[in-house]
């Protein structure tokens, strides 16, 4: 419960009409939830406009409206606030009814094409190793403390995130860290917060069926950093092309890592392969659980941002060494007779894909075949799927097209898309399986002793989306039954 007057706080008013000395019980946006007590604010969506269900929620008794246009008819008994942004005002109107929870605790966002999921994920294993309170707001899960709760989002919506956000100070959190989507940014979901510091990992083509061109999607993602305040810390990639563009115009303190150059945090690579990473970081040698150079990068990064909130680095490396990944990346698992590998990672872009394959020929001995089954999700970026199949059969030695969340598509059409991107040298080393378990139990018949499986693009989801029902499926859990079905 909160003052209207109070809550608005920040937001850009145009006009109010009604009373502003109300008492708010509950913020909603969606029309279905609001009643009497509640605060609505109508977001113009992708696909619904909230201004189309103003009259809906006054007639179910709520009284207080948040729009960007007002209504050709005003309601005496009913206070509207016309803001310039109703995705804007949502995020400032939420923090500030949750007692603006991101200024009481160290919150800290990630942002970048791949790596996110790993760097939120160690930099909260690590502060809770370290002997602090920590939230997690990730693709895989959100956590407060040891309490898991599900995500369906990269980032949530502003109320759901600043309730979250509330949660997490409410039960003792001093820290918070967050995965900041491309999305997120754009929808304006984390207006309002106060970051403590922001990662950014790297930048490659994805999601370009929403932001529609690569250099909007760089835009976005900088106007993050951007927004950074003098008081936060900036860490960016010296080895991305796009890194120092990342942090031209912020007011945070900049800071940068490398495995390739100059950087305030330098590693290098001793060794690389299945028990991990030998690695120096600022010339200190370290044997790290996780596997491949994209992890060396996520190391650097969660090993800085550390350092920038204040942990003593000795202790940031001892502990830093015992962890181990988020659930789904470079995932590995052996089977019992034939020792085959079997890896379920996220990989959907094809910079990931090659990341993963790259780690993957460097870790083989010669004489192993790397087997691939991928595919590419529906109704999201087209233009990847021929650079996935591409970069899927230049660096494996057999791969397997298949489904992946086809949602509203045709499974078998966005194969075809994928195999448009091959060449005559690529053609002779795929077959296509539509159903996603057939393929991967194709793939394990096709593997000899030894040989390395990777199956790409769902890593820790355990569902197929297939027209707007999700199936349960677990790409870890059928390779496990697989490997003990075929006696492998």
């Amino acid at each position: 419960m909160a003052q209207l007057q109070d809550i608005l706080y920040k937001v850009s008013i145009r006009s109010v009409h009604g009373e502003l000395g109300r008492t708010v019980d509950n913020l909603q946006t969606d029309s279905r939830l609001a009643g009497p007590g509640s605060l609505f604010i109508a977001m113009k969506g992708t696909h619904i406009d909230g201004h189309s269900f103003i009259g809906q929620v006054i007639a179910a008794g709520t009284a207080l409206i948040v729009c960007e246009d007002l209504p050709s008819a005003l309601q005496p008994d009913v206070t509207y606030i016309q803001v310039e942004s109703t995705a804007a005002a949502a995020g400032i109107i939420a923090h500030n009814f949750y007692g603006q929870p991101s200024e009481k605790l160290k919150l800290v966002g990630v942002t970048g094409t791949n790596g996110k999921t790993t760097i939120a994920t160690l930099l909260y294993k690590l502060f809770m190793a370290l002997g602090y309170k920590c939230g997690l707001l990730s693709t895989v899960q959100n956590q407060v403390i040891d309490r898991i709760l599900p995500a369906t989002h990269t980032t949530p919506d502003p109320l759901h995130l600043n309730a979250l956000l509330k949660d997490m100070v409410d039960a003792g959190c001093t820290h918070a860290f967050m995965e900041t989507s491309s999305h997120a940014i754009h929808q304006q979901r984390i207006a309002g917060l106060h970051y403590a510091g922001g990662i950014f990992s790297n930048i490659t083509h994805d999601h370009l069926d929403y932001h529609k061109t690569f250099e909007e999607y760089i835009r976005v993602k900088k106007s993050f950093f951007d927004s950074l305040s003098s008081d936060a810390f900036a860490i960016s990639n010296a080895d991305d092309k796009r890194g120092a563009v990342m942090l031209q115009n912020t007011h945070a303190k900049k800071y940068f890592y490398s495995l390739r150059t100059l950087a305030e945090f330098k590693g290098r690579i001793l060794e690389n392969n299945l028990t991990g990473l030998v690695m120096t970081i600022n010339d200190q040698e370290v044997h790290f659980r996780l596997i491949g150079e994209f992890n060396a990068y996520n190391l650097l990064a969660v090993y800085g941002a550390a350092v920038c909130l204040g942990e003593d680095r000795a202790e940031v490396l001892r502990y830093l060494s015992t962890l181990s990944g988020a659930e789904g990346r470079f995932d590995y698992i052996m089977s019992p007779k034939e020792r085959i590998i079997g890896i379920v990672d996220y990989a959907h872009t094809p910079d990931a894909l090659i990341n993963v394959l790259v780690t993957i020929q460097k870790l083989r001995k010669g004489h192993e075949q790397i087997i691939t089954v991928v595919g590419c999700g529906g109704d999201r970026d087209k233009t990847k799927r021929p650079l996935m199949g591409a970069a899927a059969c230049e660096y494996s030695d057999k791969v397997i097209f298949t489904s992946d969340n086809p949602r509203s598509e045709d499974p078998e059409q966005i194969i075809r898309d994928i195999e448009a991107g091959l060449n005559t040298a690529a053609k002779r080393k795929y077959i296509s399986i539509t159903d996603r378990k057939e393929a991967i139990r194709t793939a394990l018949n096709l593997a000899a002793a030894e040989d390395i499986l990777l199956i790409a693009g769902k890593g820790h989801e355990k569902y197929q989306e297939i027209k707007g029902v999700k199936y349960p499926f677990d790409d870890k859990q059928v390779l496990t039954e697989f490997f003990e079905l075929l006696d492998k």
